[in-house]
Parts: C-alpha cells; structure tokens; sequence
C-alpha cells in the first residue's frame, strides 16, 4: 500500500461515477453512474477492484492527470488517444503511474467515453449510498460537479503493482454501433405497425445535442397513433421516447425520473454502453429482440468480466518529438 494522490490538470466534462445510486427512483432521484458500465467495469476489473469501484468517467472533452505518489491506473472504452509522459499508449492499457508523471486522454476517431480505474479506487464519501455524481441535481461525486484543474483525489488504498505498460485484452469492447438491440414497448401500440417497421429498418443519425442524460437522434419522424401525450410513467435507462415532432431521443445515465411521451422502445442493457460510443454524426439501427434474449446478452457479459485480464507489455514502438529531444543521440559518434 502506498498514500498516493491524482491530481486533475485538465478535464472538461469529466466526473466520478460508480455503479450508480438505485432504490431512490420513487423519491425523484435517478442513477447517474457511468454511460458505457461494461468498460466501466472493465477498467476495474483489470486492476482487480470491485467492478463498482469509483473511477473517473472521461468524455470527448479529455482528460490529463498527474500522480502524486506511484499508484496503478487502468483505462478502458472511448477509443481515446493517451499519453504517458509523451509516450503513446493503447487505448485500452494498465500501467503505474510514477510520482509527478502525466497522463493525458484526448478524444479519437471513435468512442466519446473512457474509463480511468485507480488501484484500490477513489475515497470519495457517498451521497444516498452511492459516488456517482449527478451534475444536473449538483449532489454525489466532488460537490456534486465535474472535475476542474486543481481537484486531487484521495485514493483509498493505493497500490503500485502493475509497472511498465500493458496492453488490456479486452475483445468485447471491440463493438460495432450498426444494429442496437431493443425490446418493444412498452408503448409500442402508441405506433401504427408501418412506423414500428421505420423504426427498425431505417437509419437513425446521432445529434450534437446528446449528453449524459439524452442521446437524439435524427431521421423521418415517426407518426403516433393516437397523440404523443401520456400519463408519465417511470423511465429506465434507455428507455426511448417519441415526442411530438416523432424524432426518438434514448434516455441515458443522468435521464429524468418520469416522462409523458410514449417509449417506442428499450435499448438493452448489453447495448446501453454501445449506443453511448457513438459520436455525433454516427449512424445505428435497431433490432428488436426479446427479453429472454435480452438477459442471454447481459449474462454473457457479465460472464466475459468473471476471469483476470490479460495484460500483455507494450512494445515501444513510436516516439515524440519530446522524448527524442531529451536523448544524447550522438554521443560516442566519430568522424
């Protein structure tokens, strides 16, 4: 064990999230916790920690830390760029982190969300049971807001165990967004038969608009049969509303508690964090799948997380301008 502490440098949008805070959906307070929770769990379970751990949640805003003190680190989902040191890493990568070295995420082609796990997690004091921070209602996490230079984190029991960088093997992160999985309902009967046909079969392009509580989407709106008015019913995460200009919008991590349009649909659960790694711009489609196999589909990823990670050492093989420059290049050399 060592007393160790992240220092955030840079992190716009990035915040605290555990396994998020259940049981107070009748009170008004949903989740929060992370938007992809299988590479969420992932980071965790690299490093050996409960895979509800706290962990810092990264969006395409980016994220730079300096350890203070050594401590191990894991990083998985987003398909964001990181540095060590000015030393280019996988995307899915453990290391330790050495006393004043730097780590930097920046967003890559692909993913918008990324997971930073610290050895032993982050001491933060819950807020109703659970860490998550949910910024919209300014409570759990750090006073209930997003990271901003300065911020240190206190680390509960901090290990230095991993060493040099290693390469997570992780394939089931490796997913593609063209069909997301959704179970019907449960207002499907709210659409004629042809516009649940649309649905299904036609392209839906992710906005710009989209966050930690909503991703919207755009496409041919869909018609309702019988108006977009409901009495307001419960809304799980990814449920997906149609409001009255037919465009679906999937209710994500941060959602409202209750909602009074109809929900055309249910993003599975297996598929919550392959929606939430689409950029705007990106294009899905849905598939409609029962429940049971719904089930089958969150087992096996919880089956997928049962045995250790596989961390194979990263072969240097590219170098920055910083790290040559630092090198004697030419000593020894004779005319």
């Amino acid at each position: 064990m060592t007393t160790a502490r992240l220092k955030i440098l840079s992190g716009a949008g990035a915040t605290l999230q555990d396994a998020g805070r259940h049981g107070y959906m009748r009170y008004g307070v949903t989740p929060a916790g992370p938007m992809d929770p299988l590479a969420f769990a992932t980071a965790n379970r690299a490093l050996g920690n409960d895979l509800g751990a706290t962990a810092v949640e990264v969006s395409v805003g980016g994220l730079s830390v300096a350890a203070e003190g050594p401590l191990d680190v894991a990083i998985a989902g987003g398909g964001f760029r990181i540095e060590h040191d000015g030393r280019a890493l996988p995307s899915n990568v453990a290391l330790t982190l050495k006393p004043d070295s730097v780590l930097t995420l920046k967003a890559g082609a692909n993913g918008a969300w990324g997971y930073l796990a610290v050895g032993g997690g982050i001491d933060v004091a819950p807020t109703l049971g659970s860490a998550a921070t949910h910024t919209r209602s300014g409570f759990g996490g750090l006073d209930g807001r997003a990271l901003r230079a300065g911020d240190a984190l206190t680390l509960k029991d901090a290990r230095a165990s991993v060493g040099e960088p290693a390469a997570m093997t992780v394939p089931w992160l490796d997913r593609r967004p063209d069909r997301i999985r959704v179970v019907l309902g449960p207002q499907a009967d709210a659409f004629a038969p042809d516009d649940i046909e649309a649905f299904l079969n036609e392209g839906w392009t992710v906005t710009a608009r989209g966050d930690r509580m909503a991703c919207f989407l755009k496409g041919r709106p869909l018609r309702h049969a019988a108006g977009h008015d409901i009495v307001s019913d419960g809304i799980a995460m990814g449920a997906i509303q149609v409001p009255g200009d037919g465009l679906p919008i999937v209710l994500m991590a941060d959602r409202q508690p209750t909602g009074g349009y109809p929900k055309i649909a249910t993003v599975i659960g297996a598929d919550l964090g392959r929606l939430a790694q689409v950029q705007a711009g990106g294009v899905v489609r849905f598939a409609a799948v029962s429940i049971e196999e719904a089930v089958a589909a969150r087992r096996a990823e919880r089956d997928a997380l049962e045995p250790a990670i596989r961390l194979d050492p990263v072969v240097r093989t590219a170098f920055s301008s910083e790290f040559l420059l630092g090198l004697n290049l030419i000593d020894g050399v004779t005319a």
